[in-house]
């Protein structure tokens, strides 16, 4: 039978290679995060092909993780996991609602379904800036789209009654987003109601400007 000093080297070989792992996912799970943000900052550029390849990378490094989570569970499953998951997801859904105007699967993108709905949350958020974007471009019609597609979310979300008690974070998500869903509308309609103005003032000016018959 091995003495003391044998197990606990064993001990001692195992807990440092697990601190090696632990340390090792870690830097996976910011690099998941790092990737996913920086693709949501290049989607609102307009750059979607490279956000594209961010977001492929940072599912290359997701895929390791789900790997060493088989093994390692107790190691993976953190909160720093869930927030990289929720980031990934919000970068994917936004892509795609871009690119294809539909909304991705939590199977598509290989992430819990709990993830995937704070994820979605979050996407109300880059929606705004989309539509600040569109009322600084004069692009009322797209602001009015962007708008649509922040109150869907929400609402089906808000729809989803047993996901509160489920999914811990959702309530206070939704809350932030009804705020901003309810700023961003004051910002669409004003600025209809201001473009509106404009153009009956332009009217006015042009009927005034027309020659008077005598």
């Amino acid at each position: 039978m091995p003495n003391l000093k044998a197990i606990l080297t064993l001990v001692r070989r195992e807990l440092v290679l697990r601190d090696e792992l632990r340390e090792q996912s870690q830097g996976d799970m910011q690099k998941v995060t790092s990737l996913s943000k920086h693709a949501i900052l290049l989607i609102h550029q307009k750059r979607l092909e490279e956000a594209e390849k961010l977001v492929a990378r940072a599912g290359e490094t997701l895929s390791k993780l789900w790997d060493t989570s088989a093994a390692h569970p107790d190691i993976i499953y953190t909160g720093m996991f869930s927030a990289a998951l929720q980031e990934y997801s919000e970068a994917n859904i936004f892509l795609k609602l871009l690119e294809e105007s539909r909304f991705t699967t939590p199977k598509e993108i290989q992430v819990p379904s709990t993830d995937y709905v704070l994820g979605l949350a979050d996407v109300i958020g880059e929606c705004r800036r989309l539509v600040l974007d569109a009322l600084r471009e004069g692009n009322t019609k797209k602001a009015e789209n962007c708008l649509h597609t922040m109150d869907e979310i929400f609402i089906e979300l808000m729809g989803m009654d047993e996901a509160y008690t489920l999914v811990p974070g959702l309530r206070r998500k939704c809350d932030v987003a009804r705020k901003l869903i309810e700023i961003t509308r004051g910002d669409v309609t004003q600025e209809i109601r201001r473009s509106m103005l404009e153009e009956h003032l332009k009217k006015v000016e042009k009927n005034l400007k027309k020659p008077r018959r005598t």
